[in-house]
């Protein structure tokens, strides 16, 4: 579905910040980008939790 993402270049990218820039305004494109920032992170501190506890569980013998 969303296969156009991996075709994206720089151009592209320099084209959407300037866009951004001029829609949002400098401090609202930070926060924004902080934002996505912060929560990249969160999901792959729940991603590496979820796969951590799958782990877990999987070594586990099962109890009949």
């Amino acid at each position: 579905m969303f296969d156009f993402i991996k075709n994206i270049g720089l151009t592209e990218l320099l084209i959407i910040a300037a866009i951004l820039l001029i829609l949002f305004g400098g401090k609202k494109v930070k926060e924004l980008s902080h934002g996505l920032g912060e929560s990249s992170k969160e999901l792959k501190k729940v991603k590496a939790e979820f796969e951590s506890a799958v782990t877990d569980k999987s070594d586990k013998p099962q109890e009949s």
